[in-house]
C-alpha cells in the first residue's frame, strides 16, 4: 500500500470491516468487497471532478509556466516521502521517458540516488535531502515538483524555500487541506486534492500530475520547440 504512514491493524479493520468479520459467507464478502470496491471509485471520481472545476485553469497556466521553462533549457526536480517519493519518481519519468511520439523532456527524481539520500540524511539530516539538491543542481529556468499527502513534510518546505531562492518555478501537490504548504510564499502553484484519504489524495495527485504533463507537452508542440522567454511566474496563486 502506497503511502507514506502505514496504517495500524485498527485502521485496516475501519476500512476493511468485512475482511475481519469472521464470517465463512463468501458470496456475501465478495459483494461486500464489490460494494466496497464500486464506493472507492466513486469517491476518487468526484475528488477528481472537485480538483478539475477549482484548479483546471491554474494546473493550464502552471503547463503553460512549465512549457516555457523547458523552452528555454530547464530541467524538472520532483521529490517527496514514501509513497509520495514513488509518485514523484513516476512523474519524473513520465516527463523523461513518455513513449510514443511524445518529447522526452529531462527530469529527475530526487529520491532515487540512494546513496546522495543516505549521505545527506546520515551526515546532515533528512530535512536537507532534497534542499541540498536543488541548490547544487536547480536554476532559474528549472522546475520544483514536491508531493505530499499531508503538506506538512519538513524537508518539502525547506526544499521549496530553496528552489524559490534560486528563481525556480514551484509546484506542490498537497492533501487534507494543503498543511504547511499551503502556508508558503515559496510555492507558485499550489493543487490540494481535499480529503482525508491518503488514498484518494494521491490517485488524484496522479491524475494531476499527468494532466500538467500532457499539457505542458502540448503547450511546447504549440509553440513549435521554439525558445520562449520565460515569463515572471507571481506569488500566491493558489
Amino acid at each position: 500500500m502506497r503511502q507514506e504512514n502505514q496504517p495500524g491493524a485498527e485502521a485496516m479493520e475501519a476500512l476493511y470491516p468485512f475482511l475481519y468479520s469472521g464470517t465463512c459467507d463468501l458470496p456475501a464478502v465478495l459483494a461486500q468487497v464489490r460494494a466496497s470496491s464500486v464506493a472507492k471509485v466513486g469517491e476518487i471520481g468526484e475528488l477528481r471532478r472537485v480538483v478539475a472545476a477549482r484548479d483546471g485553469d491554474r494546473i493550464a497556466d502552471c503547463a503553460r509556466q512549465a512549457a516555457a521553462r523547458f523552452a528555454a533549457g530547464g530541467r524538472l526536480f520532483a521529490f517527496g516521502n514514501g509513497g509520495s517519493a514513488t509518485d514523484a519518481a513516476q512523474l519524473a519519468t513520465l516527463f523523461l521517458n513518455p513513449g510514443g511520439d511524445a518529447r522526452p523532456l529531462p527530469a529527475f527524481g530526487l529520491g532515487s540516488d540512494t546513496a546522495v539520500v543516505t549521505a545527506l540524511g546520515n551526515d546532515i539530516g533528512v530535512d536537507v535531502v532534497f534542499a541540498r539538491q536543488l541548490a547544487a543542481f536547480g536554476g532559474r529556468n528549472d522546475i520544483a515538483v514536491g508531493l505530499s499527502t499531508s503538506g506538512n513534510s519538513a524537508n518539502l518546505v525547506r526544499a521549496f524555500d530553496e528552489a524559490s531562492r534560486r528563481g525556480m518555478l514551484t509546484i506542490g501537490l498537497a492533501g487534507y487541506d494543503g498543511g504547511k504548504m499551503a502556508e508558503l510564499d515559496s510555492i507558485d502553484y499550489l493543487f490540494v486534492a481535499p480529503s482525508t484519504s491518503v488514498h484518494r489524495i494521491q490517485e488524484a495527485q496522479t491524475t494531476v500530475y499527468q494532466v500538467l504533463w500532457e499539457l505542458t507537452v502540448d503547450a511546447l508542440a504549440r509553440a513549435g520547440n521554439n525558445q520562449e522567454e520565460v515569463s515572471h511566474v507571481p506569488r500566491h496563486t493558489r
